[in-house]
């Protein structure tokens, strides 16, 4: 029987780029996109799409029911710096959207389902240079402690229940096919584009803020390689560290400076530094090499002539 995939938070950074490849991989008629509002993304003229509130629980039993999913995969969250300026929706839609889906997914007899963490859950104690898989775990903003109460929560299911769900901690992800959502590491993305219509930018962090980074598309492909994987692969059941590179805005706009020489860069530091001074500098993901065969593609200096070369022939009015 052909796998039925449904994604959940589709019209988000990394389920917009998820939705394209699943198409390309199953069949635009075996994908159904949802989200609490629709994208005019092209990708979503393709296939099925559904409105769909995860903290409605009458509207996830009709999609659910409508489609039996086999496969599905949650992305639908208030990211880091969103969930901040509203820190009680940040815990309602990702706790009890969570449990929700969760809970359908066993009741509608999903035999996979991924959920993404985020290092985010690491915290101002965690040792920041490659921080080892298990270690301290004390995040500090609403959107690190509901990713670190979710992952024991992935654990707990599987134990529990037996929902075979997995989960990757995202580091800062940077793609060209979507604008960001609200994150702490949206700088990385918005320069880009900046580069190349103003060739300058305002960085909210500050120059010495070192971060790890990867391209959507290594992003994309350790989501599906971890759900496509054997089950006997995955020896956690909480979340995996993956890594792709680290950064600081310097680094990122020297490495510009190498195709825009004209390039500049200057600061405003705004809230959002308090946050991802919190976050590590650089990931020990090992596990994952050895579990279930991760590795990156993309370092720094191939990242940035991917991004400047596609979003280079797009329109950049946005």
């Amino acid at each position: 029987m052909a796998e039925k995939i449904l994604v959940i938070g589709a019209c988000g950074q990394v389920g917009t780029e998820l939705v394209e490849n699943l198409q390309n991989i199953y069949g635009a008629a075996n994908v159904v996109a949802s989200d609490i509002r629709k994208s005019d993304n092209p990708v979503f003229q393709n296939g099925s799409f559904e409105m769909l509130n995860v903290l409605d629980k009458t509207q996830i039993a009709e999609v659910f029911g409508k489609y039996k999913p086999t496969i599905v995969y949650h992305l639908a969250a208030l990211l880091s710096a969103t969930a901040e300026a509203n820190p009680k929706l940040g815990w309602e839609l990702n706790m009890d959207g969570t449990f929700n889906i969760f809970d359908a997914c066993l009741e509608y007899g999903v035999k996979r389902i991924f959920w993404p963490s985020s290092i985010a859950v690491f915290g101002p104690t965690t040792p920041a240079v490659l921080t080892p898989q298990s270690t301290i775990l004390e995040p500090n903003t609403v959107y690190g402690i509901t990713k670190l109460a979710g992952e024991r929560y992935c654990e707990y299911y599987y134990n529990r229940y037996g929902l075979d769900v997995r989960s990757i901690r995202y580091p800062g992800l940077i793609g060209w096919k979507s604008l960001p959502g609200g994150g702490t590491t949206d700088y990385a993305v918005d320069i880009f584009h900046q580069a190349l219509k103003t060739k300058s930018y305002t960085s909210f962090l500050d120059e010495s803020t070192t971060l790890p980074m990867m391209h959507m598309e290594d992003a994309v492909r350790a989501t599906l390689e971890i759900t496509d994987a054997p089950a006997e692969k995955i020896k956690l059941r909480s979340s995996y560290n993956i890594s792709g590179t680290s950064f600081n805005p310097e680094e990122l706009a020297a490495e510009i400076r190498k195709h825009i020489p004209d390039f500049t860069l200057d600061y405003a530091i705004d809230h959002r530094q308090k946050i991802a001074s919190s976050w590590p500098d650089s990931i020990d993901d090992a596990q994952a090499r050895a579990d279930w065969g991760w590795q990156e593609k993309y370092n720094l200096e191939n990242l940035v002539i991917n991004m400047l070369d596609n979003l280079g022939g797009l329109s950049l009015t946005e």
